[in-house]
């Protein structure tokens, strides 16, 4: 029997396109949709009443934070200081380690998918920082993740993070990046042995990817060698590229071409690829300000990029003009990247942006947030039936409320949602049928205990930037608070 579920505003899709509904119910059997509209008559097996929420396609977050928050403490810093958040030169040869053990370590992705599932995410690619491991992430770590995820619901694209090099700070104060190509192949084929993992679960919420780290930190072979493996596997890869200036000076002194070439010339530039940020283009004033190709190239090859505005401002950039990457026929998704895992602010942050650089109001492409971060985000990893609500599409939605005073009027209900709210609105979470998140609560889940917990591995991380350090600096040295501390 279905379940059906009403709300004052629904977010469906006829026509190709979303479109608003007003006190109006989406109807599911099983984990597919049967009926979005305002009438339905047919005996259900259950009824939720949502009242004044907006209904809506469950959010894709493909650059989702699956780790502690180190924004917080890195997105403050100088130049000097900024050197103190990479491992020094020494640390690499000599002294490399885990800060978690490997429980702490699945307890670190067990407190960040619970955070994925409270702000409305219902499909994700995790993203979390190699600084903290001995190298990358192993294939053990990966499996327990996949265990967590499917315990609580998410629908995931999952795969060890692998990488050849690492971003380090030599012993004459430059940035560098330094290489163990062994650890690289053995990244490699931990990947492609989760591939395989991910096959044998048959479960439709573990698929696996390809999940290199950033474009700096692999060797040309291990690049080529990811183009062979998603070729061969028809697998996704996402590959952090075209984010920063000191990767594309890195990449034109290795290899002679910029990033974006150095994609195409390995053979990884195609509609398999997913790029995280995409910033760092001709067009982008501190590369050459003008378009000479680029953006045509990325339409062109069929690779989608993921957008991450409220992290990219908070590291001091953005994309260039969300408008000219998406009338180029590019494929926009979305991502938060770090914390909060709030697309709902990412959203924001984005169009208000867009209206600064473009210095017009109408610059802020509302729509076109919401389609990244349902319809571009379900193009990109090739699921027509994600992001949508509409017959026979899969049962994920989210719902946010919109009740509260402090919610403010109503006009249009997104960009009351947009302007006034968060995510952490969200009300009802559905992935596959399944209801995964009520009210805020998740079944099974002692939120007092992980808000704690996730303080204690928090303090835990913050403590081992020290020995990574070239100066071995203190943790108070290294983030200094606000204002000063006054003790008791």
């Amino acid at each position: 029997m279905p379940t059906k579920v009403t709300a004052r505003y629904v977010l469906g899709h006829h026509n190709g396109r979303h479109v608003l509904l007003e006190d109006a119910c989406v109807v599911y059997s099983g984990d597919t949709i049967d009926y979005v509209g305002h009438d339905y008559s047919e005996p259900v097996d259950e009824e939720r009443h949502l009242g004044e929420a907006l209904l809506m396609p469950g959010l894709i977050d493909l650059d989702a934070l699956t780790d502690i928050d180190h924004l917080i403490l890195d997105s403050w810093a100088g130049p000097d200081q900024a050197k103190g958040h990479q491992w020094s030169e020494d640390y690499f040869r000599n002294r490399r380690a885990n800060v978690f053990t490997a429980d702490e370590r699945q307890q670190v992705r067990e407190y960040a998918l619970i955070q994925l599932v409270l702000h409305g995410i219902t499909t994700y690619m995790p993203i979390a920082s190699e600084v903290h491991s001995e190298w990358a992430e192993p294939f053990e770590e990966l499996v327990g993740m996949a265990n967590t995820s499917r315990r609580l619901g998410l629908r995931a694209y999952l795969g060890p993070a692998y990488r050849s090099g690492v971003n380090v700070v030599l012993e004459n104060g430059d940035r560098s990046v330094m290489f163990d190509a062994g650890r690289g192949r053995e990244g490699l084929a931990d990947a492609l042995r989760f591939l395989d993992h991910a096959t044998e679960l048959d479960d439709p919420l573990v698929n696996g990817v390809l999940l290199p780290c950033r474009i700096e930190t692999l060797d040309i072979e291990l690049l080529k060698e990811t183009a062979a493996a998603s070729t061969e596997r028809d697998a996704l890869v996402r590959l952090h590229s075209l984010q920063g200036l000191v990767e594309r000076e890195l990449i034109l002194d290795w290899h002679g071409v910029a990033p974006l070439e150095l994609l195409d010339q390995v053979g990884l530039l195609n509609e398999r690829l997913l790029i995280p940020h995409a910033t760092y283009i001709d067009r982008n004033p501190a590369v050459f300000g003008e378009d000479r190709g680029d953006l045509a190239r990325l339409a062109d090859s069929g690779a989608s990029i993921i957008h991450c505005p409220l992290t990219s401002m908070r590291y001091g950039s953005t994309l260039d003009s969300f408008t000219a990457y998406k009338e180029a026929g590019i494929n926009i998704s979305l991502g938060t990247d770090s914390f909060p895992p709030d697309l709902i602010r990412g959203m924001d942050a984005g169009v208000q942006l867009a209206k600064i650089l473009a210095g017009s109001n109408d610059a802020g492409d509302v729509a076109g947030y919401f389609d990244a971060a349902t319809l571009g985000g379900a193009q990109a990893l090739r699921r027509p039936d994600l992001g949508r609500l509409e017959p026979g599409a899969t049962a994920d939605l989210v719902a946010f409320s919109l009740g509260d005073i402090r919610d403010g009027v109503h006009e249009d209900p997104l960009r009351t949602l947009l302007l006034n709210g968060t995510a952490r609105q969200a009300v009802l979470s559905v992935v596959a049928g399944r209801t995964i998140m009520t009210e805020g609560r998740i079944a099974g889940v002692d939120l007092e205990y992980w808000r704690s917990r996730g303080q204690e591995l928090f303090e835990t991380m913050r403590r081992a930037y020290t020995a990574r350090d070239i100066r071995n600096r203190p943790a108070d040295e290294l983030f200094p608070p606000v204002y000063a501390r006054l003790e008791r």
